[in-house]
C-alpha cells in the first residue's frame, strides 16, 4: 500500500506541474461524474415503465444521435484522458520503474470515460422507450 501511494503522490504531482494537465484532470473528474449520473438518470427513467403509446416518429431519430454523442464525446475524451495520463505516467516511471503498475491503472482509468459512453449509448438504444 505505502508504494502505491507514493505513486499516485508521484503521478499526481508531475500532472500538476502542469497547468494544462490540472485543468484536465478537473475535467476528466467532471465528466465521469456527469457519465455515472447519466446511467443512473437513465436507468431510473427506464425502470419507471413509460409508455410506449404516445411515441413521436422522432423518437428513433433522437435516440440515433442521442447515442452517437454518447460514444464519439466519450471516445474523445477518454482518448484525450488516456494521453495526458500517459503522459505523466511515463514521466513518473522514469523516475521510478517501480511506479509501473500504479502509473498503468492511472491510463486506463480514462478508458472508463468511454466505456461510459457506451453504456449509455447501449441505455439509449435498446432499454429507453
Amino acid at each position: 500500500m505505502e508504494k502505491f501511494m507514493e505513486g499516485l503522490s508521484l503521478v499526481i504531482k508531475e500532472s500538476l506541474k502542469n497547468p494544462k494537465y490540472r485543468y484536465i484532470m478537473i475535467a476528466v473528474a467532471l465528466i465521469s461524474l456527469l457519465a455515472a449520473f447519466g446511467t443512473g438518470m437513465a436507468i431510473a427513467h427506464a425502470a419507471t415503465g413509460s409508455s410506449t403509446a404516445a411515441v413521436s416518429p422522432y423518437s428513433e431519430l433522437g435516440k440515433a444521435i442521442g447515442s452517437g454523442l454518447a460514444i464519439g464525446l466519450a471516445g474523445i475524451g477518454g482518448g484525450y484522458a488516456v494521453g495526458v495520463a500517459g503522459a505523466a505516467a511515463i514521466s513518473a516511471v522514469a523516475e521510478n520503474r517501480e511506479l509501473f503498475g500504479t502509473a498503468f491503472i492511472f491510463v486506463v482509468l480514462g478508458e472508463g470515460i468511454a466505456i461510459y459512453g457506451l453504456l449509455i449509448a447501449i441505455i439509449i438504444l435498446f432499454v429507453l422507450p
